[in-house]
């Protein structure tokens, strides 16, 4: 449904989208994730048919972005960074006016309207005009203009930017639903949104993909991929010494004491599964557990390693 090839844009002496290439199959959810100023938006604008690559292409559901702009944004829902929208128009008017450009008249027009005003919950706000609407319903506006058309690919520049925790818990939602039928692509910076909503992350730094994985293969690099958390009676202390000395096990970090416990997490090495050993140990000593999870790892790690440069965990099996 997107097949980006060698895409390139540079303006002036400076290169913004050096060479991304990926392709996006329908039903996935892919997360583009990078630091301020990686790429992310240029190359959004540039699969929208709004920038113009300097080199190689884009190919949206058959359409290139090149060779046929206007056949992109015919069968692409675009929710550019901001959400820009007309200020002294209302919502109804401004979405009528969408449905107007899209060639929807009468009541297919009217049809449309409603069901995404439905969809983004705009009802209390319809006759409002955009500019004394706060962030996020601005933010709610601009997704309905994406939807309304129903798309079969969805370009989205941090769609919950601006939302309280209910809004974002209801467009993830969305997201999820769209998913499972379209092509959606975020742009997000919200690393729990990775992990709640896409089945596919791509990492873009100094305008190239440097990551391109599912959530749990990023999880996988942290170092704490696999991790033991637990507090455990002051007094059973010396069972740390134990666990620290296994063949596994990389170190033991106490984190905190409070109410005759110790906080610790026990750090595999290579991400190895410890938690069936550690028990085993806690067990065989007596040891009274108050609490105990496994980590699945942190992306925020994972994340501030891949775009920084910084030495990659090593992987089972001897790979960085």
């Amino acid at each position: 449904m997107i097949e980006l090839r060698d895409l390139r844009k540079v303006f002036g002496p400076v290169v913004a989208v050096d060479g991304v290439s990926l392709r996006v199959e329908r039903g996935e959810v892919l997360g583009f994730l990078g630091p301020n100023g990686a790429g992310k938006s240029t190359t959004m604008k540039m699969v929208a048919g709004f920038l113009t690559p300097t080199s190689g292409t884009a190919v949206v559901d058959g359409h290139d972005v090149r060779e046929d702009s206007l056949g992109v944004r015919r069968v692409l829902g675009y929710l550019p960074e901001g959400a820009p929208a007309y200020p002294d128009m209302t919502p109804a008017g401004f979405l009528k006016w969408v449905a107007d450009v899209r060639g929807y008249k009468g009541a297919e027009r009217s049809k449309r309207v409603a069901k995404v005003v439905e969809r983004v919950q705009l009802e209390g706000v319809l006759h409002q005009s955009i500019e004394t609407l706060s962030k996020g319903f601005k933010r709610r506006v601009g997704l309905a203009q994406a939807l309304l058309h129903d798309p079969e690919v969805l370009i989205l520049d941090e769609p919950t930017d601006g939302l309280d925790p209910n809004q974002k818990h209801e467009v993830r939602e969305l997201i999820r639903t769209l998913g499972g039928q379209k092509v959606v692509v975020l742009s997000t910076h919200i690393l729990e949104e990775v992990e709640a909503v896409c089945t596919r992350a791509v990492i873009i730094a100094r305008g190239r993909v440097v990551a391109d994985e599912t959530p749990a293969e990023l999880q996988a690099r942290s170092k704490v991929h696999n991790a033991v958390r637990l507090r455990i009676p002051k007094g059973a202390s010396g069972v740390l010494e134990e666990i620290a000395a296994m063949r596994l096990v990389d170190e033991v970090r106490r984190e905190g004491a409070d109410d005759g416990h110790i906080a610790c997490t026990i750090v595999p090495k290579r991400g190895e599964a410890i938690v069936a050993a550690v028990s085993r140990i806690l067990q065989q000593r007596g040891v009274e557990v108050d609490g105990l999870t496994v980590e699945a790892g942190r992306l925020d790690e994972v994340f501030r390693t891949i775009t920084t440069g910084g030495p990659a965990k090593e992987r089972k099996g001897g790979q960085a």
